[in-house]
């Protein structure tokens, strides 16, 4: 009996072994199968976690993205908002420059167009003098000798010529900067006879004299006689008698003498002295002076020799 109960628990526990043996070769252990499942569920949350991080990096790249995109689209804004202040000082300073040269040219200095060659050899066409509006502006007057801008309106010009005044607004600005021919008004002569002198062409080596002196004009034009109109006139005071250098081709006081005011010009019509040749560049150089007059006395109550 006790053999057979041994065999029995030899049994039993054979069957137990085997089990065992079986279930841990099979991994169908509690306790294997327990680890392994929260290996597993430790893997899915990685996994998780992980996803979870892959969506935290995309929404920070794009937050990233819309972030940088923002950054460019305020880096283009700026850069229009900053092209469009840099037009518009650009603007503000070329109109304040504009200005300035206006007012210069009005009261201080003003460019002027040659457009004819009554003024030659002196002055050439198409040259641009200077003419200085400051020379008589503090109680001195143009002296004999001087080259001359005047507006002709009442000696040269017996009225003004009618026109478009926004035409004429910016014509007359695009003149004051050298830019334009002058106005139709607008003269360049020389001064021949001031207020009191008596003028007279010719004496008898057809030279002009002034107040009895003969005047050795070599700055006329070489090969024109001093005048092929005779006259005999004295200057009234406040006005002047001017002559072009190039005489057979300057319209000047000698063609004004049968009209008002005998083609004297008032000294307060003189626009400015001409001072300088300032183009073209190979013209730079003052406008050259004169002796002729000289010897010339000044008027006196008594009369002329």
């Amino acid at each position: 009996m006790d053999t057979e109960a041994q065999h029995t628990e030899r049994d039993r526990s054979s069957g137990k072994e085997g089990r065992s043996r079986s279930a841990r070769v099979s991994g169908t252990d509690p306790d294997l199968d327990l680890d392994s499942a929260r290996d597993e569920g430790a893997d899915a949350d990685t996994d998780a976690d992980r996803g979870r991080d892959g969506d935290g990096d995309a929404h920070h790249g794009r937050d990233a993205d819309a972030d940088r995109g923002r950054d460019r689209d305020a880096d283009g804004d700026g850069g229009a908002s900053g092209g469009v202040l840099t037009w518009r000082r650009t603007g503000l300073i070329g109109g304040a420059c504009m200005v300035f040269l206006l007012l210069f040219s009005h009261f201080v200095l003003q460019p002027f167009l040659i457009p004819s060659g009554s003024m030659e050899p002196t002055l050439q066409v198409g040259d641009r003098i200077l003419v200085n509006k400051l020379a008589y502006r503090f109680g001195d007057e143009p002296r004999r000798g001087d080259v001359v801008v005047f507006d002709g309106t009442g000696s040269f010009v017996q009225e003004e010529p009618d026109g478009n005044p926004v035409t004429g607004l910016l014509r007359g600005a695009a003149a004051a900067l050298g830019l334009a021919e002058p106005d139709e008004t607008d003269f360049v002569k020389r001064v021949v006879g001031t207020g009191g002198d008596r003028v007279v062409c010719c004496d008898k080596d057809g030279r002009i004299s002034v107040n009895g002196v003969p005047v050795p004009e070599t700055y006329v034009l070489l090969g024109d006689r001093p005048s092929d109109v005779p006259f005999d006139i004295v200057v009234p005071v406040g006005t002047l008698w001017v002559m072009g250098d190039h005489r057979s081709q300057s319209s000047d006081s000698r063609d004004h003498l049968g009209r008002p005011g005998g083609g004297m010009v008032p000294v307060d019509k003189v626009v400015g002295r001409a001072d300088w040749i300032g183009w073209p560049v190979g013209r730079w150089s003052t406008v050259p002076g004169t002796d002729a007059f000289d010897a010339v006395p000044e008027w006196t109550t008594g009369g002329h020799g």
